[in-house]
């Protein structure tokens, strides 16, 4: 495990020369351990060291996400990451405006820095996804960035619950649910747009008066299904601060199909899915009897 003064010292061999005072280390995140430290101007910083080589094989990809998203992004004032370090081992770039809306306390716990379940929140988000969403399919593939149609959104998620069912013991309730919902066309959009997979106020920067003034992590980041941005939302803030977004959502231009409310929440109720197949990634043991539990609380619960 590094330590913040290997992370700083590695970062000295990228050329950001940072001071272990005052640096803080953040563990939370799957993939990435980050450290934040400032150079000698006390410019923070922000070092993202992967936890495993098939997140370093991801960077390439990440790094042309960003260059898609931030100009669009940038016309409301929202800025994304700037790499100035990418390498296998290491991303380092300045810190962005603002702070989290959501952290983890040293024991895992959440701490919330800001209402998730405020209507302003709730506006902010809906204009903010409807700015990333306006980048179309096309401009995503010129771009070089992932694109899924609606077809292979829906068969992705078939095979990610097929090879789920086929790995872990998975409680009958859920599977029935998530037939149903694989089965249901009204669920399932006519169009996909560019989303960022992991929106939720962790990943969102707000200034002292809650405007929203960047997003991080765009490691997930594809075009996909408008709902994928949602889910969080609603598993944070519920159905009426959900339908909240949804609205100032479509007043800013976002397009805004019968199901998507109705797909959300079932992209919500699906994250036992992710979590197991992030498990299958990481192999380890902790992460694949969470994940066991998850998909069939009925035998955890009885144990």
């Amino acid at each position: 495990m590094s330590t913040i003064d290997d992370v700083i010292a590695l970062a000295a061999t990228h050329g950001p020369r940072l001071s272990a005072q005052d640096a803080t280390l953040n563990e939370a995140g799957l993939d990435y351990r980050v450290v934040m430290a400032s150079d000698t101007t006390d410019q923070r910083w922000v070092l993202r060291v992967p936890r495993r080589a098939d997140v370093s094989e991801g960077m390439a990809a990440e790094t042309r996400i960003l260059d898609l998203v931030a100009p669009v992004l940038a016309e409301d004032g929202v800025a994304v990451p700037d790499w100035q370090v990418c390498s296998p081992e290491l991303i380092a770039y300045p810190a962005l405006p603002g702070a989290p809306g959501l952290s983890l306390t040293d024991a895992g716990e959440p701490n919330w820095h800001m209402d998730p379940a405020s209507p302003d929140y709730a506006e902010r988000l809906g204009r903010l996804l409807a700015r990333l969403h306006s980048i179309t399919p096309e401009q995503a593939e010129a771009a070089g960035v992932e694109v899924r149609t609606p077809a292979q959104v829906r068969q992705a998620w078939r095979d990610d619950v097929a090879r789920v069912s086929e790995t872990f013991t998975v409680s009958p309730a859920l599977t029935e649910a998530w037939q149903a919902w694989l089965e249901d066309d009204t669920c399932w959009p006519e169009q996909t747009a560019m989303t960022h997979g992991e929106i939720y106020p962790a990943h969102v920067l707000f200034d002292e008066e809650g405007t929203i003034t960047g997003v991080l992590d765009w490691t997930t980041a594809r075009v996909d299904g408008p709902a994928r941005d949602l889910s969080a939302q609603y598993g944070a803030a519920g159905e009426e601060m959900l339908q909240a977004t949804i609205t100032a959502y479509e007043q800013a231009g976002g397009n805004v199909h019968p199901g998507l409310a109705a797909q959300a929440k079932h992209l919500w109720d699906a994250s036992p899915i992710g979590y197991a197949l992030y498990a299958l990634t990481t192999g380890a043991e902790t992460d694949l009897s969470t994940a066991a539990a998850m998909l069939n609380p009925e035998a955890a619960y009885a144990k």
